[in-house]
């Protein structure tokens, strides 16, 4: 009896995003304007000369952008929605400002859509000086990024790299997850290796994007390494210790997994009931390849008993399956009926109810194996060939040939019975 496999490692980036806070306006100097370019020396975009002439648009903007800076969401909108919309004041470069501020407070209040537009209308404008043109730029490509536009933030940044002849680690880093997302994966790879080579203080979601692409790029040489790396930087962080376990697991190497848990383990670092449950389904992994499969399938017992001891893992599903599991390892087959008659109790579907019914037919328990194989299908199953096939065996058994027969044309049905089926028919109707 061969256990599921584990998923493929689920890669969650968080991501955080550079707000641009809305800044003291500037009062339309030169000197601040050439101060504000200074961040983009090379672009090739000419800064355009701002339009701001107003000291009271001034002063109305600088309001607004403090009442943003407080939080007061509800003041700043009030004040800048109509420079927003252009109806308060001819200065395109006010309008601009007044677009970014709400555009910021668009995203913070959850509307990523109309963050985006405010934006997208702030650019066409093209107003602003260069800092300012570029900076919104590229806090555009994040905002897509949030809204899971990733072509367009990659080419965005493709597009602010280009003219603003300004190359950053983070811009590369965020180009690596938009890769990963698109399922770009030597993109990605290349992105991030850029990114980590410009700077001593990587982010740590970069190399989780690393591992990340080369797992799914079928790298798992390399995806594991970047995994150690990621672990080695942060040894306590339990979900970089879940990918790492999960690339080790996938490459089938079950022995460097579970001692990476059993580490954590003993540092106490296991504060959910998850993390019992994959120490103790590693065990039962290696106990699958073992000579003697007994002592890890005991050690499997032993960890799920200890979640439960300390209140993190509550008795259920996936604690009884285990034990169920360990139970037919260890030749306990009764043990393991009543194990998996109680994981069937609260089971997302009919398996564990399967297994327990193909275990019933194997003691010759004929009517409790027909009776447990009913009680799977009601509960679900994928391919109900199995479950019929159990019946018909049960049926014919108790020498009830009719009923085995009809039980059987229902599992020559399914496609992964049919062949073994249509042979028993053969053979039963001669």
């Amino acid at each position: 009896m061969r256990l599921a496999s584990f998923s493929k490692i689920l890669f969650a980036a968080a991501v955080a995003l550079m707000m641009v806070s809305g800044s003291a306006m500037a009062h339309g100097s030169n000197k601040s304007g050439e101060k504000k370019q200074s961040k983009y020396p090379n672009a090739t975009r000419k800064a355009p000369k701002l339009d701001l002439t107003s000291q009271e648009d001034a002063d109305t903007i600088n309001k607004g952008s403090k009442a943003y800076n407080k939080h007061d969401y509800a003041t700043a909108k009030k004040v800048l929605q109509p420079y927003a919309d252009g109806t308060a004041s001819k200065s395109k470069y006010a309008q601009v400002v007044a677009l970014q501020i709400m555009g910021n407070i668009a995203y913070k209040e959850g509307h990523v859509d109309k963050a985006i537009q405010m934006l997208q209308k702030a650019l066409t404008l093209n107003v602003m000086p260069n800092q300012t043109y570029f900076d919104l730029e590229y806090e555009l490509s994040q905002f897509y990024m949030v809204n899971k536009q990733y072509q367009k933030s990659a080419d965005i940044i493709d597009k602010w790299r280009q003219e603003g002849k300004l190359q950053t680690a983070d811009s590369y880093g965020v180009q690596g997850v938009d890769y990963y997302r698109l399922g770009q994966y030597d993109k990605a790879i290349a992105a991030i290796k850029k990114a980590e080579s410009m700077t001593d203080k990587p982010r740590e979601t970069w190399n989780q994007v690393l591992a990340a692409s080369y797992a799914e790029s079928g790298n798992t040489t390399e995806a594991i390494a970047a995994a150690k790396a990621q672990l080695a930087k942060n040894p306590d962080d339990m979900t970089t210790l879940h990918n790492a376990v999960s690339l080790m697991v996938s490459a089938g190497n079950y022995d460097e997994a579970t001692k990476l848990m059993e580490q954590a383990q003993t540092k106490g670092l296991l504060k959910k009931g998850k993390d019992y449950v994959l120490l103790a389904k590693l065990h039962l992994m290696k106990a699958q390849d073992a000579k003697d499969a007994k002592p890890e399938a005991q050690k499997a017992v032993s960890i799920i008993k200890q979640g439960i001891a300390k209140g993190v893992l509550k008795p259920g599903y996936e604690s009884n399956k285990i034990q169920g599991d360990a139970a037919y390892f260890s030749d306990k087959i009764n043990e393991a009926i009543s194990f998996y008659g109680k994981a069937a109790q609260d089971a997302p579907d009919g398996k564990v109810k399967l297994q327990q019914a193909q275990l019933l037919l194997s003691q010759h328990e004929d009517s409790a194996a027909r009776k447990a194989s009913e009680a799977a299908i009601k509960q679900g199953l994928k391919h109900e060939g199995p479950a019929y096939m159990v019946i018909a065996e049960a049926e014919r058994s108790m020498g009830n040939k009719s009923g085995a027969i009809s039980a059987m044309k229902k599992a020559e049905k399914d496609p992964t019975t049919q062949a073994k089926a249509k042979a028993w028919l053969k053979k039963a109707t001669r």
